[in-house]
């Protein structure tokens, strides 16, 4: 069951907004619907977000986004379509039901903290715990242990005012971590920080995903954080999603003109990853195996080193064929003696910037490994250079298209975007 699901979703603001959803639906340009007094700020958003993902809205000014996730937890009521949580029905609920996701399956994170100033930090990170009628001594403990897990140990007893824009941003953050829902939600959660402390919230929030692994909507209107945090992302444009996927697909596979030229100056090297690069090892052996059996792997995959991996794939080492040679010429030794157990290694989700790195520091291919360290593939060097060659294809390509039109933000009489 998807964690979040968004079914022929409209939101219309204006004077008759039921009548100009039903001219969107019958193919009437926003342009046209929008001349009659009306703004069609989100316009039939279809979406399905699966338990433990980081779903990215991706947006400019006015494109919806905001509009959007503040119908996902019934902060703003939809014209047409339907918001499910799990099994509810978000748009079928009264007010105290409302009031029930929200503080039991979906918190948000606001862009400007909205913390209580007379509260303390702990006060602040304990409060949906208050409000869901957890007793003091039990909200302020786990209220502690979301603000450890944001660094803000040591924290709690300062108010709003004694700390830093970052630090308020942690708080909110350490919130929504107390209260212990399944779905956050983070409308521009970063946006108001500078660059450096940006970063670092970006950081952390990947490192909290993956000991948590909570569902998580996330609105930006920047173009790198969509593609540096999300599993995958949706673009909007002028209230419709013009396309959804992972950074790679978006990059590698835009649906239109629009998203192609959205994407056109992004550094692929700094998105794209390791899985999307790597090849399968040509000689791989068991930790068991004989020199001989080594340089035999060697010759069929034309390679000189072979992976050399123990139980459930994981990786040992790898072995170049000098080493097994003189191993073999010796007749006592064994693989282990010869192998080199510290291989270069990257995780399969490693960018491809740090791949490089890896490369210039190995005469081996580089392992790919999963978060087991079960060896999963390959990248020679030979392999980066043919994508870095690619990857400067692709981006002449773009350049060298028609002019087409360019991702401005779009324009409204009100910005509900």
């Amino acid at each position: 069951m998807s964690a979040i699901r968004a079914k022929e979703l409209y939101k219309v603001f204006g004077r008759r907004p039921d009548d100009a959803v039903r001219r969107l639906k019958e193919g009437e340009p926003r342009e046209d619907v929008a001349s009659s007094g009306v703004t069609p700020a989100v316009i039939d958003a279809n979406f399905e977000v699966p338990p433990g993902e980081t779903f990215v809205v991706m947006g400019l000014s006015g494109s919806g986004k905001s509009t959007l996730i503040r119908m996902l937890n019934g902060l703003l009521e939809p014209t047409a379509g339907e918001v499910h949580c799990g099994d509810e029905n978000v748009t079928t609920l009264d007010a105290a039901g409302l009031r029930r996701i929200r503080s039991q399956h979906m918190s948000m994170v606001f862009q400007h903290f909205a913390l209580f100033p007379h509260r303390t930090v702990r006060e602040n990170a304990a409060y949906a715990l208050q409000v869901r009628g957890v007793d003091r001594q039990t909200r302020l403990a786990k209220a502690d242990e979301a603000l450890e897990m944001v660094g803000l140990e040591g924290w709690g007893s300062r108010l709003p005012a004694q700390l830093s824009g970052g630090m308020k941003q942690r708080v909110g953050l350490a919130r929504a971590l107390a209260s212990e829902t399944e779905v956050l939600l983070m409308d521009e959660a970063f946006s108001a920080l500078d660059p450096l402390i940006r970063r670092e919230m970006q950081d952390q929030l990947v490192e909290l995903q993956h000991r948590l692994g909570k569902t998580i909507v996330f609105i930006t209107h920047d173009l790198n954080e969509a593609m540096r945090l999300g599993d995958r992302i949706a673009m909007m444009r002028a209230g419709r999603i013009e396309q959804i996927g992972t950074a790679e697909e978006i990059l590698n596979q835009p649906a239109n003109e629009y998203v192609a030229q959205f994407v056109q100056d992004v550094d692929r090297t700094r998105v794209l990853t390791a899985s999307a690069v790597m090849d399968t090892p040509r000689a791989v052996v068991s930790d068991t195996s004989s020199p001989q059996a080594a340089l035999d792997a060697m010759r069929e995959g034309h390679v000189n080193a072979a992976f050399v991996v123990g139980n459930d794939q994981q990786l040992v080492g790898v072995v170049g064929d000098e080493a097994a040679a003189a191993a073999l010429q010796r007749s006592g030794d064994s693989l282990r003696e010869v192998l080199d157990t510290k291989p270069t290694t990257v995780k399969s989700d490693t960018v491809l910037v740090d791949v490089f790195d890896a490369s210039a520091r190995s005469a081996m291919p580089v392992a790919v490994v999963d978060s087991r360290d079960r060896l999963v593939g390959a990248i020679a060097r030979a392999t980066l250079l043919t994508a870095m060659a690619k990857l400067r294809a692709a981006e002449e390509a773009v350049d060298n298209s028609e002019p087409g039109t360019q991702p401005d933000a779009e324009v409204s009489e009100v910005d509900h975007g």
